[in-house]
């Protein structure tokens, strides 16, 4: 039985990786460095593509922010919605894949992505139907061909 339950959580922690990146917290410095550069006001709307625990929203959601984080990991969607609880009036949680989701008119997206699909989220971005100024903030990694506005230690904000 401990096995079965060892081998569903090495599966729902691993498979992300075919799809984005796998579940690596955003460490404090990083995430204050982030919200710093999204610059997002009260009533504006934040996506976290692979939201893992929660945090980012949760820290975003406190300055009255609407935020929706995507996740696969059905593990780390309960973990977030717990860690989310007291801000639920601002963030939903989605048990989704977001290159199958279609997204809201959001001012600002952040994202831990691999490198070898920042091309496909440029295209993603750049194909909304409504394109509203938004902002990406990318732990780590540059997309492709796209000059960033501005970098923080190792974090890049794009304007779309």
């Amino acid at each position: 039985m401990l096995a079965a339950i060892l081998i569903v959580i090495l599966i729902c922690f691993s498979i992300v990786i075919f799809f984005g990146a796998p579940y690596l917290p955003t460490l404090k410095k990083e995430k204050l460095a982030a919200i710093e550069l999204l610059d997002l006001k009260k009533g504006e709307l934040l996506l976290e593509l692979g939201s893992g625990d929660g945090r980012m929203l949760k820290e975003m959601a406190k300055k009255e922010v609407f935020c929706v984080g995507y996740e696969l990991n059905p593990i780390l969607v309960l973990i977030s919605r717990l860690i989310c609880w007291p801000q639920r009036k601002f963030v939903t949680i989605k048990w989704a894949n977001f290159w199958t989701e279609e997204f809201p008119d959001a001012n600002g997206i952040y994202v831990f992505l691999l490198d070898r699909y920042m091309e496909k989220l440029n295209k993603k971005i750049l194909n909304r139907e409504k394109k509203v100024p938004l902002k990406l903030v990318s732990y780590a990694f540059k997309v492709p061909k796209k000059k960033y506005v501005q970098k923080k230690g190792a974090l890049f904000l794009y304007q779309y």
